[in-house]
């Protein structure tokens, strides 16, 4: 029988460690699963990417942070106790047995699947500051939350316009906020909470922005948001944020007839919440008897296609095509429109006559295409201020529902990890030996033996190779 010396087949190393059940994400949710866990007798980790490092807050992972975190996150032993006096029940965690890494990303979740029969188990990828491991499990239980959609305006890239996910875990998880005047954006459960929280506070809310006629948010919170006295703006949209140095310090709202200035120092973007289960997609991977969702990854609705839509085609108003989609890569409207290379590669001739009109033949444009030819989506916090912006983009060009343009996908690596910690995690010696010809295409690739010998001549001339790795 012909073996493939190339197939990965029983080459893949053993797990680093094993546990009956590995949770993501040690919040309230979590945390409680962990300890239940440990509890009924299984060996249990805990893992949760907080505290976060002050860079990572500075390029807005995991959370829409918007350059409002104060110096305090530059203080990790100040984080770690926030952290700790934020859940307490981290403590009952470590006192029942439950192994507890904080300040640990899991950043890849790999299982057998379409693209992937070679595994004994699955497998889940994590890494701390120093070094990435993998690890096994019998069950997998994700926790991980949700994140902020984020749609743009005229203005929005500058400091001091973030997420209501962020918002909250300056405020409550690390008390490192710097706003002191905020505006709201959206009148949903989300924004209603989300001002409500910064009152209580004391931050000053100077009004909540609301594209409908009427507040969307359960009567209980509109009532008591109410009584605290804030400015609902309804049917409003953002014509402008104002700004300097130091970020926003203002912002024009407009209803269609008239402008109107509202001071802030701080922009909330509450439109809404997505699940963050970008371990689950990145792995084609859906929740089974060995990997369950729970907390806000589970529970989070996210907005309809309709709502976002109108929410997109409401801020987009005032927006001019210079308009930043893609802060990481600095893509904007008219970029993303014409399908162009980000500002700081060159634009031929022919590169600068293309639209997304030589696309649209082919069907609805899909925003990894676009990705990939744009990089919109491509930089450091990994596609989460644009995901959604450019799925509203590409619907309102197309002229087709926004139901039937999909999400970017994900890939592993879904949290940002240092290329030298990745790189110091070791594979077998069986599995190095022929990597640079792994995807058995020899006419792309020549083998590292055959460079500077006889038989690379021959590869090249004889079966095309054209390339050394």
């Amino acid at each position: 029988m012909a073996v493939d010396v190339h197939a990965i087949d029983g080459k893949i190393r053993a797990p680093d460690s094993r546990f009956d059940v590995v949770v993501v994400g040690a919040g309230t949710a979590g945390t409680a699963a962990a300890i239940a866990a440990a509890r009924g007798g299984a060996s249990v980790l805990l893992l949760d990417e907080h505290p976060v490092p002050g860079a990572l807050i500075g390029t807005d992972v995991p959370f829409y942070f918007g350059g409002r975190a104060t110096a305090a996150v530059q203080q990790s032993g100040r984080m770690l106790e926030q952290l700790f006096g934020a859940n307490p029940a981290l403590e009952q965690a470590f006192e029942v047995g439950v192994d507890v890494r904080l300040g640990t990303v899991a950043w890849g979740l790999y299982v057998n699947g379409p693209a992937m029969r070679a595994l004994s188990e699955p497998l889940l990828g994590i890494a701390d500051g120093e070094a990435a491991c993998m690890v096994g499990f019998d069950r997998l239980v994700l926790a991980t939350g949700a994140r902020d959609v984020v749609l743009g305006f005229a203005g929005w890239s500058q400091l001091g316009v973030m997420g209501a996910q962020g918002f909250a875990a300056l405020l409550t998880r690390y008390d490192a906020l710097a706003s002191r005047r905020v505006l709201v954006v959206g009148s949903d459960a989300l924004g209603l909470e989300t001002a409500l929280l910064a009152l209580a506070h004391g931050i000053a809310v100077t009004g909540i922005v609301e594209i409908a006629d009427r507040v969307q948010g359960p009567a209980h919170l509109a009532a008591q948001v109410a009584a605290a006295g804030v400015a609902v703006f309804l049917g409003h949209t953002i014509a402008e944020a104002r700004g300097g140095i130091d970020g926003i310090h203002g912002v024009t709202l407009s209803d269609g007839v008239r402008m109107q200035d509202v001071d802030c120092d701080t922009m909330v973007l509450a439109i809404g919440a997505i699940p963050a289960t970008e371990l689950l997609l990145a792995a084609d991977a859906k929740p089974d008897d060995r990997i369950t969702l729970i907390g806000d990854c589970a529970d989070v609705v996210p907005p309809s296609a309709d709502r976002l839509q109108a929410w997109a085609s409401a801020l987009a108003t005032y927006a001019p095509v210079n308009t930043i989609v893609c802060q990481c890569e600095d893509v904007t409207r008219a970029d993303l429109l014409g399908v162009q290379p980000p500002n700081y590669l060159a634009r031929p001739e022919r590169m600068a006559a293309r639209s997304l009109a030589s696309l649209q033949g082919d069907g609805p444009s899909h925003p990894d295409q676009i990705k990939r030819l744009t990089r919109a989506g491509m930089g450091q916090c990994q596609g989460r201020r644009c995901r959604e912006q450019v799925r509203c983009l590409l619907a309102q060009a197309d002229g087709v529902p926004l139901d039937q343009i999909p999400v970017a996908s994900f890939r592993a690596p879904v949290r940002p990890v240092p290329l030298a910690i990745l790189a110091d995690w070791q594979e077998g010696a069986d599995m190095t030996t022929g990597w640079d010809v792994w995807f058995g295409i020899p006419t792309q690739w020549t083998p590292y033996a055959a460079i500077g010998t006889p038989a690379e001549a021959e590869i090249v001339s004889g079966l095309g190779g054209n390339m050394h790795v």
